[in-house]
């Protein structure tokens, strides 16, 4: 999805009949920045040189109609504040401020061998971005306006780096802003962390909430047919590793179980599921809901996160990952080991095939520990390398973002028929445990490749909450 961003720059009008060739050197490196965030993805609405109050206005109402994600403010000179106020004033999105050079650093020999003071005025105006910075901040603090800043130089690899990550989370944003997830059952009873308040979840994200009811699974479950069964044991094959344990009756009965969900999804145009139900003993429903987790882990795959346990707060957490394009595996902590310094994290509901280490077993469990009945299981490791842990958390006050970064290691695991995989951070485990779990998430998690960390605080910031990072 292409997001909308909008980009102008400052400047004083005064300058322009002082300084032949100011204003237009101003606008080509206004352009250059333009050219970097359309490489990126973005549609730029530029709004070219705001120099009067009465053009930021009209700009103003301009990127207002537009709808743009986020503003990108260039500061290419000294520029009065009044000439940048309004136009974040009616656009009301968040605001990049681009306090940036055109070079790393004048050539001060040259510049001052012009021996021209007008002229040298002019091009070291070219180059006082960091002047209007304090001014613009103050404003912005007292207007409560919403900003970051970025300062760097034109041919800054940090500056492209942090304008590629702006424009990642702005479309994670929208992305989030247009999805659909679906509650499936209820909470597992007592889980008391997992428990949401969807309605200052769907606040927070913009994500719809559609309350779905066993009886529609039940009657997709009931209508598949024999041809839709032989196709989706076809991706199954194709998908997983599927253990010569696995009985014909288990696989077919994920199978049909698989065809039933996706059109559950496909009806309600869903982009992320949270489900859980256990029922009497014996109920279709239980039938269902014990064959779930090979055909919720290729929707995970697909980019459509399936959380077990019905935690609506941790399928946020996989969606935000998924859309970064980082996976996003169910997880939560297994062991620590205090010999290797590492904590193992797992899960036995749907997983991340995509960034799995080598291919994804599909193997049979005698026992749902926990939960009603038995089944098919996915056992994998993640990827050995950079990982980066998410978890939203409803807190007492707010709803944050919990991150840390860390690495998958190679090492033994448990083969209990569950993905599991073996964590190395930063602090040592004791004190990575003790501080993640001060923060209050639930003790459900998002695991995903890469260190994205920054990625998701540039989000936090978008959507106007906090994000806690431990490492």
């Amino acid at each position: 999805m292409m997001i909308r961003v909008g980009l102008f720059g400052v400047g004083l009008h005064t300058y322009w009949k002082q300084f032949d060739g100011l204003l237009n050197r101003l606008l080509q490196h206004q352009s250059e920045i333009k050219g970097l965030l359309a490489s990126f993805g973005a549609t730029v609405v530029d709004e070219g040189m705001i120099d009067t109050p009465q053009k930021a206005q009209a700009a103003g109402d301009h990127l207002r109609s537009e709808c743009v994600d986020v503003i990108f403010l260039f500061v290419s000179t000294y520029a009065l504040s009044s000439t940048v106020l309004p136009v974040v004033q009616k656009a009301n999105v968040p605001v990049i401020v681009l306090n940036v050079q055109p070079v790393k650093a004048l050539n001060y020999e040259k510049f001052n061998a012009l021996n021209d003071r007008g002229l040298m005025t002019g091009v070291w105006l070219e180059h006082c971005q960091a002047c209007s910075i304090p001014e613009i901040a103050g404003v912005f603090n007292r207007a409560d306006i919403r900003y970051e800043i970025i300062t760097g130089y034109l041919g800054d690899p940090e500056l492209s780096s942090s304008l590629k990550s702006w424009v990642r989370a702005a479309n994670v944003r929208t992305e989030l802003n247009r999805s659909r997830l679906g509650i499936l059952g209820h909470y597992y009873n007592g889980m008391l962390d997992v428990y949401s308040d969807v309605t200052r979840l769907s606040i927070t994200f913009g994500i719809q909430m559609q309350l779905l009811e066993m009886c529609e699974v039940d009657e997709y479950h009931g209508e598949v047919t024999t041809g839709e069964i032989a196709g989706k044991l076809q991706e199954f094959n194709a998908a997983f590793d599927v253990s010569t344990e696995c009985s014909q009756v288990e696989l077919h009965r994920s199978a049909r179980t698989s065809v039933a969900i996706d059109k559950l999804v496909e009806h309600h145009n869903l982009s992320a599921l949270a489900y859980y139900y256990e029922g009497v003993d014996g109920n279709r429903y239980e039938n269902i809901v014990t064959s779930v987790i090979a055909g919720n882990t290729l929707l995970t795959g697909k980019g459509i996160p399936v959380a077990g346990e019905c935690e609506v707060k941790n399928a946020i957490a996989m969606k935000i990952m998924s859309d970064f394009g980082a996976g996003g595996s169910f997880s939560e902590f297994y062991a620590m080991d205090f010999e290797d310094d590492i904590v193992l994290l797992g899960h036995d509901g749907p997983a991340h095939f995509a960034i799995a280490e080598g291919r994804v077993g599909l193997v049979p469990l005698s026992v749902y520990h926990g939960k009603p009945g038995k089944g098919l299981s996915i056992q994998m490791a993640v990827k050995q390398g950079p990982v980066t842990l998410l978890s939203v958390v409803e807190g007492k006050d707010d709803i944050f973002l919990l991150v840390a970064e860390g690495n998958s290691v190679a090492g033994p695991t448990l083969q209990i028929g569950n993905t599991n995989s073996r964590y190395k951070f930063d602090l040592d485990v004791k004190t990575f445990i003790n501080r993640w779990s001060k923060f209050g998430p639930a003790h459900h998690c998002a695991i995903g490749i890469g260190h994205i960390a920054g990625d998701i605080e540039k989000l936090g910031f978008l959507l106007g909450i906090r994000t806690e990072r431990i490492c």
